[in-house]
């Protein structure tokens, strides 16, 4: 039988972190701050180094990771990534103790959450998926969305972690919901963040004030986190990631994917899944997101600030 998940306590909790991208690395570290005693691992130690000096501990592999940890969080940015990381050999649910809470915070299959859930009860451990949405901005502030999947046990005992990534943390249902909430959450972005790159365009070439024209629509009916978040930043040509078009790309893949299966004709994602696979194509896959408006800019043969 299962041991029962113990709450999450500050001071008391192991928590283990694994991923320490754009992502990653903050949403750690409020983890961090908040006294949780913290090991560490990512593909690329110098990520690690301010974790490391603010007092997480390194751990070699996730094996070691998970060895002692009460609690182990993985953000990746693959699904391959995940099964590897959790399910391989060397991996997190064959070297964590009975008890032990495994959450995964990458957007991923839902399938593969189902089986992460179904493996770790068979192995004594519980497993939650809990995808975000935010970007870099909500994750160094600590002001996510987490869409939570998992046994409401389970979801209750990492809830004070939770809380110290998010503000809105709301359990979909059982394993794989929150993946499956995550992929509407994509559905939405894609299409909207056409809309905003369109929007843009048009004020262009209208010769508009853009700042100007923000200020008026993103108060309206077409006010979106999209618009207010990444719209000035497309103004000043801004393209640093804070999700990476590459990401989308696999994000919009496995929404197509879970819609061909339940049978779910979704043509507008499809056409925002060609854009980003042929932004990515021109160059941009490690670019943010809003670099969408270059692919769309070059369509009308605009030089867009920010372009190479």
């Amino acid at each position: 039988m299962t041991a029962a998940p113990e709450l999450a306590e500050p001071g008391r909790t192991r928590i283990g972190w694994i991923g320490l991208g754009v992502m990653g690395a903050p949403m750690c570290g409020h983890l961090v701050r908040a006294g949780y005693g913290t090991a560490v691992h990512t593909r690329t130690r110098a990520k690690a180094e301010a974790l490391l000096e603010a007092g997480a501990r390194w751990a070699e592999d996730p094996a070691e990771v998970a060895a002692n940890a009460d609690v182990v969080f993985t953000m990746l940015g693959l699904p391959e990534d995940v099964r590897e990381v959790v399910l391989g050999p060397s991996g997190v649910l064959g070297a964590c103790r009975p008890g032990a809470l495994l959450v995964d915070m990458t957007t991923s299959e839902p399938s593969l959450a189902v089986e992460i859930a179904r493996r770790a009860e068979e192995s004594g451990a519980h497993a939650v998926d809990a995808p975000v949405s935010g970007g870099d901005v909500g994750a160094r502030e600590a002001r996510l969305s987490i869409m939570v999947g998992g046994a409401e046990d389970a979801v209750a005992a990492v809830m004070p972690c939770l809380e110290a990534l998010g503000r809105t943390i709301v359990r979909q249902g059982g394993p794989g919901a929150g993946q499956h909430a995550k992929l509407v959450n994509q559905t939405l972005i894609a299409s909207t963040l056409i809309g905003v790159c369109e929007g843009l365009l048009y004020a262009h070439r209208a010769g508009l004030d853009l700042p100007t024209v923000l200020e008026s629509v993103a108060s309206g009916a077409a006010g979106s986190w999209q618009l207010s978040n990444l719209g000035p930043r497309i103004v000043a040509g801004d393209f640093a990631p804070g999700f990476f078009v590459e990401h989308l790309v696999k994000d919009l893949r496995i929404a197509l994917d879970e819609a061909a299966r339940m049978r779910l004709a979704l043509p507008g994602l499809g056409l925002a899944r060609q854009l980003y696979q042929a932004l990515a194509a021109q160059g941009h896959a490690r670019d943010g997101t809003q670099a969408l408006q270059l692919a769309l800019a070059r369509l009308s043969g605009i030089d867009w600030p920010g372009a190479r």
